[in-house]
């Protein structure tokens, strides 16, 4: 049985998870490559980085991307989430209390949902305290929706 996810069980699932697949266009083509992300639901954005490149040029060029977020058991057992939304980058201050918040949120998913003890945390420290930051941004969500099979 297939069915349309409730905002807020899409909600829950962007904030349970921290992979996911974010599309962008370049030149009239569209992209997919995969992220790690933090949902900040309290200002309902996206926050993830990268170092400068073909995605972060694409999408100077051109703000609006998706993502996709999956959560597969079996091909009759999974849900998907898709998020609409625009890109920002961010600088200065901004950006690197928006990369201190991503890697809080993730390494909490992470010890939480895999069980796992982490010490990455030293290296966001060093990526906010280094002269060459990665690009911080984040995708401000205008329109999730989700669907499901069970």
């Amino acid at each position: 049985m297939f069915r349309t996810l409730t905002e807020k069980e899409s909600i829950a699932l962007l904030m349970l998870n921290y992979i996911g697949s974010l599309s962008y266009i370049h030149r009239d083509k569209p992209f997919v490559v995969p992220i790690t992300y933090f949902f900040d639901m309290e200002n309902s954005v996206i926050i993830g980085y990268s170092g400068e490149g073909h995605k972060i040029d694409a999408m100077r060029k051109n703000k609006n991307v998706s993502m996709n977020v999956l959560d597969i058991d079996s091909v009759n057992s999974w849900k998907s989430v898709l998020v609409h939304g625009t890109f920002e980058e961010l600088s200065g201050s901004a950006s690197k209390a928006k990369l201190h918040q991503f890697s809080l949120g993730v390494k909490d998913l992470i010890i939480n949902k895999e069980f796992k003890k982490l010490d990455f945390i030293s290296e966001f420290s060093s990526k906010i305290n280094s002269d060459k930051m990665p690009v911080v941004f984040q995708i401000n969500v205008i329109e999730i929706t989700g669907k499901m099979r069970a």
